[in-house]
């Protein structure tokens, strides 16, 4: 009786107490709502009503949006809609795992309305949910005292003992968090010592005295595990047990005791850093499970990875690595199982995980039908890659082929793997390409093995024939490999018939590796064939061979030929820049006076002498070349202002020329960046960079670099006091300066380091990141975050520009994880913004390739000589450095848009006689006859 009353005032104090705990609850929405009668009020819950219409829609067409499913749960709650609150959470928790708070809010809204006994029942039901997602102590703690409250019931103290040691079994080694479980099983076990104690002044029974000790005993055990186990503040668990137990305590506790305080010790470290650490913790966490990995004891290990993935449950290789483990190590069915299906529910874009969860399903002999329906979920999770649905089918496949008994000539499971083959192939042509534009099958790997599958297995020669025909007829038939590889189908499990066919159309198609299917038709007709079919062979290979190394000569010849011209253009390109500066020098000489010969020089070329050079894709990450340095050194311009008079622009030349030349140091390319894209028409750029990036430290000198014209270049050199102010200095790349991004970039000379290269951005894979083409232009920065924003929380956007800051319709938008990424692609792909449909991916750049030379072999427009460039090889804007009456030609030509000069369409298709290189005196006597 005593315990019926212990049970029926814990279970009410538990009443009393969960509804105090949370002050927003929907009781008190509701509340708010009667005791708010103004019409604000009124407007608002309209307001609230429609939000919640539009969730709900939102939902309906894509029901993976996560903070879709927050924002409805909060709306829900705040309006005291219980039904549809609770139907929105069961929603959310069959397709996300939840978190701690998720779960702790919605058990205790459940808690409050659970009254009757089979009410309860479901709280308990909905507890063993929670505490499957993540490892989570102050739900197992909720849990253990809410259960308190039914020990009256039949079982029910037993029932609340197996809930605390299930508890202890999942998080009571957790350093931290530990000691509070520990400490409410106690109290607890101490409450039922209370009732079990004899009423004052009467003797106990023998039954009474050995419940006693039973109970006693049951809290010496408690404290003795506990004190084995390295917790925090576990001296005050040691001196309470002191003073708690009126015998003194064992050796064996004391020296366990010890053992784990030393072990507390080398724990410190790792806890301590965690403590510190920001959000995510992954490198600390790492470190902590290394540090048990190498301790071995699988609980801690199983511990610590769980309460790394409660705070990086986004982290594919994090689940990897603790399913590996499970896999390998602990082999435990329930434990692995469930691990698993946490880890796709958290990751269900990354491949890699389904394939181990199926895997661990067939090695733990999981039913096929559920199998089946574990593949069905992967093949709807919305993966990222074309190849990723390859590699999933393929697990799929291998799995159904093992189920197989190839003794039987015929089977429903080799029906159902024929069946998925051809499913698996028709998949990825509609499916996959539709979406990706590419199977991600090129090569035809799937086809491949079920050829391999019926030829081997099943003695099917024919099918598989077949599906090499197929396969060739994918664009696989010029790879020699591809040929082999039938061939080598055909030798083991065909004929020699079959086997000479197939090389003879090798050795035709062949286009990479023509010598090696022609040498393997030869040695099986050496070994195989008759003296017709050996004729036959040697005919047919020396006919391809021989076409080939006709085609290899013709281009070897081009290339050669193409060679000859790159080096007789840089010869006249190096002989024109030896005679224009050998012609001003004799103009400066017999005229002796710079502006005349500057003047003269200008009225006969027509032609302004330098132009600022165009900056190439790429540049701007280090100083210039070594001919500009020179430039840039010896002509620092304004860096200081003149006391005199102001010079006139027309003797701007000459003033700059009497400046001496100062050569770049080197030794302080630390301390110094460099600044691109600048305006040439900027007006004082010394004063306007030193007030810009004045801010990031004492700038020693700023180097602003003119052409002998004294026009601006649009870049200079920085230079400060310290090397820390260099490199807060490089964060103001980008910034707009009179209309332009400005490029900041250390300074590095690119003579001495050819490959330096500065690139903000990620030019690899990033599944957080989108990259949208196809936006108009007038598109800003804030309308793409309200588009992008509603599938997920928007970490950061850029819209690409040009050099000059316009837009170019493109641009990168950061989520805050893989999985909002996948969503946004999904939901966003094929949006119309602005009458514009935008494409959006995840963030995959190509490799920039080094562009190559052309093969001449496949040119469709016959070759012909480059337009001889000026002195320092420029663009077009200085293709007129050659006098008019120098330009004329006997035949007329057709000038291209690139200023390259073509055959017109009315030439002979002969192709053109190549130029007859002149010499100097060659050049002059042309000049005279003109």
């Amino acid at each position: 009786h005593k315990m019926a009353a212990a049970g029926a005032e814990a279970a009410a104090e538990e009443e009393k107490r969960l509804p105090e705990g949370d002050p927003e609850s929907g009781g008190d929405s509701d509340d708010e709502g009667d005791s708010d009668s103004s019409g604000d009020g009124e407007d608002e819950e309209k307001e609230n009503e429609a939000e919640i219409q539009r969730l709900e829609e939102q939902l309906s067409i894509n029901a993976f949006d996560y903070n879709c499913h927050l924002d409805l749960i909060k709306l829900l709650r705040q309006e005291g809609e219980l039904v549809k609150l609770r139907r929105a959470r069961q929603k959310m928790s069959e397709l996300f795992p939840l978190t701690e708070e998720i779960w702790l809010d919605w058990l205790k809204d459940e808690i409050k309305m659970a009254s009757e006994i089979s009410e309860r029942e479901k709280v308990y039901e909905l507890f063993e949910r929670a505490v499957k997602d993540y490892i989570c102590p102050e739900i197992w703690l909720e849990y253990a005292q809410y259960s308190i409250g039914g020990i009256g019931q039949e079982g029910g103290i037993e029932k609340v003992r197996s809930i605390f040691e299930r508890a202890l079994t999942a998080v009571g080694l957790h350093v931290t968090k530990g000691t509070a479980l520990w400490e409410a099983y106690r109290e607890f076990e101490n409450a039922i010592l209370e009732t079990a104690q004899p009423a004052p002044g009467s003797i106990p029974s023998p039954e009474q005295q050995q419940v006693l000790c039973s109970q006693l005993e049951k809290i010496h055990t408690l404290f003795r595990r506990q004190l084995g186990i390295p917790l925090l503040d576990m001296e005050a668990s040691y001196a309470e047990y002191e003073e708690w137990s009126e015998e003194p305590i064992p050796e064996t506790t004391i020296k366990n005791y010890k053992k784990a305080l030393q072990q507390l010790e080398k724990c410190k470290p790792y806890e301590e850093a965690l403590l510190g650490a920001e959000t995510p913790k992954l490198a600390e966490y790492q470190a902590y499970i290394d540090f048990e990995m190498k301790a071995g004891d699988p609980a801690r290990i199983q511990l610590i990875y769980e309460r790394a993935l409660a705070e990086n449950c986004l982290v594919p290789d994090l689940w990897a690595r603790y399913n590996q483990y499970l896999d390998r190590q602990l082999k435990v069915k329930e434990l692995v199982l469930s691990a698993h299906d946490r880890a796709v529910r958290n990751c269900p874009w990354t491949v890699g995980l389904w394939i181990r969860y199926l895997l661990a399903m067939e090695r733990h002999r999981v039913e096929h039908s559920i199998i089946s329906e574990m593949f069905e979920k992967a093949l709807n999770a919305g993966f990222i890659q074309a190849t990723d649905y390859v590699e999933i089918w393929q697990a799929y496949l291998d799995y159904l082929r093992r189920r197989v008994d190839f003794t039987q000539d015929s089977s429903k499971e080799l029906e159902e793997l024929r069946s998925a083959f051809a499913r698996a192939v028709e998949y990825l042509k509609q499916e996959v390409e539709e979406r990706f534009s590419e199977s991600g099958d090129p090569s035809c790997t799937i086809m491949q093995n079920w050829a391999r599958v019926e030829a081997r297995l099943c003695n099917n020669m024919q099918k598989a024939r077949e599906l090499w025909d197929n396969i060739m007829t994918k664009g696989n038939a010029k790879y020699a490999n591809m040929w082999l590889e039938y061939y080598n189908l055909e030798r083991a499990h065909g004929d020699t018939q079959h086997c000479r066919k197939a090389l003879h159309r090798a050795v035709q198609c062949t286009s990479d590796y023509p010598e090696h299917v022609c040498e393997v038709l030869l040695t099986l007709e050496r070994i195989e064939g008759t003296l017709e079919d050996w004729d036959a062979a040697v005919q047919k290979t020396e006919n391809r061979l021989a076409r080939v190394n006709e085609q290899r000569a013709k281009a070897a010849e081009k290339e050669a030929a193409l060679a000859k011209q790159e080096e007789e253009r840089a010869e006249q390109r190096k002989q024109a820049k030896a005679e224009k500066k050998a012609s001003k020098k004799a103009k400066k000489t017999r005229i002796g006076d710079k502006r005349k010969a500057d003047e003269d020089d200008e009225g006969e070329w027509g032609q302004e002498e330098e132009l600022p050079s165009k900056r190439h894709r790429g540049e701007g990450d280090g100083v210039l070349p070594e001919e500009d340095m020179e430039v840039e050194t010896g002509l620092f311009g304004r860096s200081e202002k003149p006391d005199g008079p102001t010079i006139p622009k027309e003797k701007a030349s000459t003033s700059r020329k009497d400046i001496p030349k100062v050569f770049h140091d080197s030794s302080k390319d630390k301390v110094t960046v460099f600044v691109s894209n600048l305006s040439y028409t900027m007006a004082e750029p010394e004063a306007k960079l030193r007030e810009l990036f004045g801010s990031c430290g004492e700038v020693v000198e700023i180097r602003a670099v003119f052409n002998n014209k004294g026009t601006f270049r649009g870049y200079c050199y920085v230079q400060f006091r310290e090397e820390e102010a260099a490199q807060q200095a490089l964060a103001l790349d980008r910034t707009a300066v009179e209309g332009r991004p400005m490029f900041v970039s250390p300074c590095v000379d690119k003579n001495k380091n050819p490959d330096f290269k500065v690139f903000r951005y990620s030019t690899t894979l990033e599944k957080h990141k989108l990259f949208i083409s196809g936006l108009p232009f007038s598109c800003t920065k804030e309308e793409l975050e309200e588009v992008c924003k509603a599938h997920g929380n928007v970490k950061d956007i850029r819209l690409v520009t040009n050099r000059a800051g316009k837009p170019k319709g493109l641009a990168y938008v950061e989520y805050e994880n893989e999985a909002q990424a996948s969503q946004a692609v999904l939901k966003m792909d094929g949006l119309t913004v602005k009458d514009h449909v935008i494409k959006v991916m995840i963030s995959n750049p190509p490799l920039r390739k080094v562009p190559e030379r052309p093969d001449p072999s496949k040119a469709s427009l016959p070759l012909t000589p480059r337009h001889i460039y000026g002195a320092r090889g420029k663009g077009r804007t200085q293709l007129s450095m050659m006098p008019r009456a120098l330009q004329r030609q006997s035949n007329p030509v057709a000038k291209a848009e690139n200023g390259m000069v073509q055959n017109s369409p009315a030439a002979s298709s002969d192709p053109p006689a190549e130029p007859k290189k002149m010499s100097n005196a060659d050049f002059a006597k042309m000049l005279l006859k003109k």
